[in-house]
């Protein structure tokens, strides 16, 4: 048994069952396009997809082009017919997949095709095709029985032809076994197409995260925080970190963590970039990944960090230095600290960490979730760069009545009674941060502003914007991302209410 050929045919064989497949799902498809897949892309080529996309002329030609090539490469090398040319194609085909998103500095957590830094499987496919088109043997396929007829055809004698022949006969299932096992593999491929629907997902067709994006309704707003213009929308940190608030659902913050891995947070951070979500607001813990993030796609995501003291060493700078050398230019203090630190009489912290973020030349944010904080610290003439405020209505299920509120119990004891609070309620009193932001002279960004989820947020949104938030700071999924810079395009397209005038 020749296992040399046996190998060469079962690497063959494989390798045309990809891309007969993937041109079949292509071509059932409802409505496929590489348009996504081109417009999306991250290479330093993609000027070149991009300007393929532009056009509907030649998307219509890239798609008949991609679809039929597939087929026509797949059924070749599946068969064993014009191995060698099929075997070119397929490497040139795999050549523009690869460069759309090599697995190199920005693209490298962008692609869905299994990368490590320089090598993918499309890279490794177009390797194992180039040893197909420079060695001889091709394996058992069609091509081996055309070959036979024509020496006997090539003017030998009868008797070597006949030998020939003969000992073609003997090869002849061999070689026409791809035939009756193309058979089989279709079959059981259109078997689960009945079932599932054809697969539109398959390999070299989508980026994860980014089909999206071609629903974008326009350019998201920005505005200023100092001197740094961020995006009306910002990426809120709590669900990248695993932080949930997910009230009595014990499991969810678990959940979260496991979804977002380092390489599905880095999808996120890409494609909130590319929908215009220039800004995340992140835990001080967090600031190593967005980091990392940083250096190995070349994100240009600005980052506002939150900060809190180590009062056990009295020590209150020591995490807005660390921030900075994170890369932070825009720094807070932690909205749970400057409620802690103005319920325990420490004020003056407060004021000590904002003079210290200002002296290093970073932008001074002071946050907090119960408006109490706030309106004491603008007593003192504590007054920051710009505010971050717990911004929401209560009008959902799980807020717990007005008179059972008590200022500075975020973050506090969790009551079994259904009528206190248990992490359910961010803006303890909503008409009072109102009357707050209303009256501040600087920036105000809203957080919180769906009650961790409990309001829909074409609701938050709004309510958030129409009372008074310049920006608003929202924690979203990859999968949410496109639907809610939509949103807060057309929320803020409708602010003729708004009694407030736009700072930053």
């Amino acid at each position: 048994m020749n296992w040399k050929r046996i190998f060469i045919t079962v690497l063959r064989v494989g390798i045309g069952w990809h891309f007969l497949y993937e041109g079949i799902t292509k071509l059932f498809a409802p409505e496929w396009s590489a348009y996504n897949y081109l417009i999306n892309s991250t290479g330093f080529m993609s000027g070149f997809y991009e300007g393929l996309a532009s056009s509907p002329a030649l998307m219509k030609i890239v798609d008949v082009l991609n679809i039929y090539g597939l087929i026509v490469i797949g059924l070749a090398l599946f068969l064993g017919i014009l191995i060698r040319y099929a075997a070119i194609a397929g490497t040139l085909l795999l050549t523009l997949y690869y460069f759309a998103y090599p697995p190199v500095g920005f693209s490298l957590y962008g692609g869905s095709e299994g990368n490590l830094y320089i090598v993918n499987r499309i890279f490794i496919e177009a390797m194992a095709l180039m040893v197909l088109i420079f060695i001889k043997d091709k394996g058992y396929g069609l091509y081996a029985i055309s070959l036979s007829m024509f020496k006997k055809e090539a003017g030998k004698g009868e008797d070597t032809a006949s030998e020939e022949l003969t000992n073609s006969r003997r090869e002849m299932l061999k070689n026409m076994a791809t035939v009756p096992a193309l058979g089989l593999v279709g079959w059981g491929a259109f078997r689960e197409s009945q079932k599932y629907g054809p697969d539109a997902l398959s390999g070299a067709t989508i980026q994860v995260g980014a089909m999206d994006l071609s629903e974008l309704k326009g350019e998201l707003p920005k505005g200023k925080i100092g001197d740094h213009e961020i995006s009306k929308l910002v990426l809120g940190g709590n669900l990248l970190g695993g932080w949930a608030h997910s009230r009595d659902l014990i499991y969810v913050p678990s959940l979260f963590r496991a979804y977002n891995t380092e390489k599905k947070i880095f999808e996120t951070l890409m494609l909130a970039e590319q929908a215009g979500v220039n800004t995340i607001n992140i835990g001080f813990v967090t600031n190593p990944v967005i980091e990392k993030y940083k250096k190995v796609t070349g994100g240009k995501i600005k980052v506002i960090s939150q900060v809190h003291p180590d009062m056990e060493n009295d020590d209150y700078y020591v995490n807005i230095d660390k921030a900075i050398d994170h890369g932070c230019e825009i720094i807070q203090v932690q909205g749970n600290w400057c409620d802690w630190l103005v319920r325990d009489g420490r004020i003056d912290v407060v004021e000590k960490m904002l003079d210290h973020i200002r002296k290093q030349g970073c932008v001074a944010g002071l946050a907090s979730h119960t408006v109490d904080a706030l309106i004491a610290c603008e007593e003192e003439g504590i007054i920051p760069d710009y505010y971050m405020k717990t911004m929401h209505h209560d009008q959902y299920w799980s807020a717990h009545p007005m008179d059972n509120r008590v200022p500075f119990e975020v973050d506090g004891k969790k009551h079994i009674d259904h009528n206190r609070f248990h992490d359910n309620i961010f803006c303890l009193f909503p008409d009072r941060t109102v009357e707050f932001v209303n009256r501040a002279k600087v920036p105000v960004m809203g957080f919180k502003i769906l009650a961790a989820g409990a309001i829909p947020p074409e609701d938050g949104f709004r309510w958030a914007f129409q009372n008074g938030a310049d920006f608003i700071c929202v924690g979203m999924f990859d999968f949410q991302i496109v639907k809610d810079v939509n949103i807060t395009i057309d929320v803020l397209d409708d602010m003729s209410l708004r009694p407030r005038e736009w700072y930053g």
